[in-house]
């Protein structure tokens, strides 16, 4: 799982500069993360153990065309056993690649606090932090207290109804579970944190409600698709790629 054109709404492609996790949390229960390695045991000689990929941290140099990039869709930036020299050097490469957008994920949102001022946080890296029940709503006070320019919530799986306090946030995305062992997801859920972004005057992009599949049950709230990105990235698109979106 190197660089890859990814089925995931909200981003362009993938970026793995480490891969491997542990679950730390109700919404890791059915990781789509370790199935890949599972399926593909070729490709992941070490399973979904924590391994860093040396030969993979330049990729975003060679990508001339401006993207978003989920980085570590396979793993967690802010891993226990991530050393803070490697992770400095990812965050050197997302520096020096201006053209590009990378948008970060974590579930570790303490460590996240904790690392987050021995980095340097260019505009381009976007940092976001998991929130599936309203017991883990506490990471996004850990969230609020890193510099970064656009700082975004994943409500995904949606394991039940979410009471936000959005302040300092810029974008939220949900969205249902897929696979044979689904969990179920509510529409109301979905709707009231969709108002609560309204409100808020946040960026809401609901990305599946899931299934079987992650397409089984399309995407649409209320007779439409949510697509909203932050404002500092339509600012960077031309008149022709919003009139896209």
């Amino acid at each position: 799982m190197a660089s890859t054109k990814t089925g995931i709404e909200w981003t362009d492609k993938t970026w793995n500069p480490t891969t491997g996790c542990n679950k730390v949390s109700p919404g890791c229960k059915h990781c789509y993360a370790e199935e890949i390695t599972r399926r593909f045991k070729g490709t992941f000689p070490n399973g979904f153990t924590f391994t860093i990929h040396e030969e993979r941290l330049q990729q975003p140099r060679t990508w001339k065309k401006p993207s978003r990039i989920f980085v570590n869709s396979m793993s967690d930036l802010f891993h226990e056993q991530m050393p803070l020299s490697y992770l400095e050097r990812i965050f050197e490469v997302m520096a020096d690649c201006p053209q590009h957008v990378f948008q970060v994920l974590t579930k570790r949102a303490e460590r996240l606090s904790e690392i987050a001022p021995y980095l340097d946080w260019p505009d381009n890296v976007w940092m976001g932090v998991s929130v599936e029940t309203q017991k883990y709503a506490y990471r996004i006070d850990h969230l609020r207290e890193v510099d970064a320019k656009v700082r975004f919530l994943s409500c995904e799986p949606l394991l039940g109804p979410l009471e936000l306090d959005l302040t300092g946030i810029h974008w939220v995305i949900t969205g249902g579970e897929s696979g044979k062992n689904h969990r179920p997801i509510d529409e109301n859920w979905v709707r009231s944190i969709r108002d609560q972004c309204l409100e808020s005057k946040v960026a809401f992009f609901h990305k599946q409600w899931g299934g079987s599949t992650p397409k089984k049950n399309g995407r649409m709230l209320d007779g439409r698709s949510w697509d909203e990105m932050p404002a500092v990235y339509r600012e960077l698109l031309t008149d022709e790629e919003l009139n896209a979106i």
